[in-house]
């Protein structure tokens, strides 16, 4: 089946099986890249002097950028490609994540985070509009999968975070080393990647606000996002200042999240061949909630790593399933309806961090963190009405 849908579009196996493996190196990329940012929030935090408030207003900075750079998204890859875009803001990400320590001034920062934000919005787009593609192609569920290699990435990089000072690296040699790596592995793996089909009557207007199953889709995502960026942003910190955790267990905080979820992950094509989207999410919010709740309510580091573990199983295939589902939405090109399910996503999850850390900065990050579980829950008493559009 999976050669006669790609020999019908001109695809033959053996760079569909290139392409799979770009893909997945792409995903990784990505993955390591955000998790050297999340094990380095409490170095930049101290590095610039901040409060919560004001990491959580760069961190805003950074959702900023994603959503500008959303707006255009569908039309940048459409125009351009995948291959080509993942390149280039890979780069550019790589450049930007190098730079976090780079500047003594608070609005360095707050400008390398808004590049942080575009860059790795466009390449998330990118390579989701590929794995669509491939998907297509194969006939049968691979999302689930090559998010699974985001996960991958993300406890690989967490797992460097953790043993950098051990191996006497400084927080700026890590950041070199990770983002150097990072920078040849996307260079090197875009040159496999597929060339998909431009949709350029579509892809000539941008991003609007979506609406009916895109617009589900896209509430159901940001509070999916939600739960997920509070876990990359607020994780490590949560283990330092709230569990007394030495640096290298906080940085397990962020790799016991992403190592479930990849978990999850790579076997959630076989969930969703077996389970109806209705129940995949409801059952995603209430293991991430009970995770969370459990992490904040033992006053143990490591039943908070459990915890931590448990929302990343929970969350594991919320955006694999929802991209999926924007990319077969009618009238609309792959590229065009994540991006539309990724804004309304980006929506929400930016209201995240500075919700937060406001909390945090009145009481404390532990009180933050209640905000997770009320999305956790939020997500699963709507998943029945937003799920009628999957």
């Amino acid at each position: 089946m999976t050669t006669t849908a790609a020999a019908a579009a001109g695809v033959p196996a053996s760079a569909l099986a290139r392409a799979s493996v770009a893909l997945r190196t792409q995903f990784f990329v990505l993955g390591t890249l955000f998790a050297t940012w999340g094990v380095h929030v409490p170095t930049v935090k101290g590095h610039y002097g901040l409060g919560e408030q004001a990491l959580a207003i760069a961190m805003l900075a950074g959702g900023v950028g994603a959503l500008a750079a959303l707006a255009q998204a569908g039309r940048i890859v459409g125009r351009y490609g995948p291959s080509v875009v993942t390149a280039t803001m890979g780069l550019l990400c790589c450049a930007a994540i190098a730079s976090l320590l780079a500047f003594p001034f608070y609005v360095a920062l707050l400008v390398v985070m808004g590049v942080f934000g575009i860059t790795g919005s466009l390449f998330d787009v990118a390579i989701n509009a590929e794995a669509s593609e491939i998907e297509r192609l194969a006939a049968k569920p691979l999302m689930s999968g090559f998010h699974g290699l985001f996960s991958l990435g993300g406890m690989a990089g967490a797992g460097l975070g953790s043993v950098a000072p051990t191996l006497g690296l400084t927080p700026q040699g890590h950041l070199l080393l990770a983002t150097v790596a990072a920078a040849i592995a996307a260079l090197l793996a875009s040159r496999a990647m597929l060339p998909v089909l431009r949709h350029d009557a579509e892809e000539k207007r941008p991003l609007s606000l979506p609406r009916g199953p895109l617009l589900l889709l896209g509430v159901l995502a940001s509070m999916g996002l939600i739960a997920e960026g509070a876990m990359y942003d607020w994780s490590v910190l949560f283990m330092k200042q709230e569990r007394a955790s030495s640096e290298s267990t906080a940085a397990l905080a962020y790799a016991s999240f992403s190592g479930a979820m990849a978990i999850g992950r790579f076997g959630g094509d076989w969930v969703r061949a077996r389970m109806s989207g209705t129940r995949l999410m409801r059952a995603s919010g209430v293991l991430a909630a009970a995770g969370m709740a459990l992490a904040l309510a033992v006053p143990s580091p490591w039943i908070a790593l459990l915890g931590f573990a448990g929302v990343g199983l929970g969350l594991s295939n919320v955006v694999p399933v929802l991209f999926s589902a924007a990319s077969q939405a009618p009238g609309v090109s792959p590229a065009h309806g994540i991006a539309a399910v990724s804004g309304v996503g980006y929506l929400g999850m930016m209201a995240g961090p500075p919700l937060i850390g406001l909390i945090a900065e009145q009481s404390s990050l532990s009180a933050g963190l209640v905000v997770v579980v009320v999305f956790a829950v939020f997500m699963a008493l709507s998943a029945r009405r937003a799920m009628r559009a999957d």
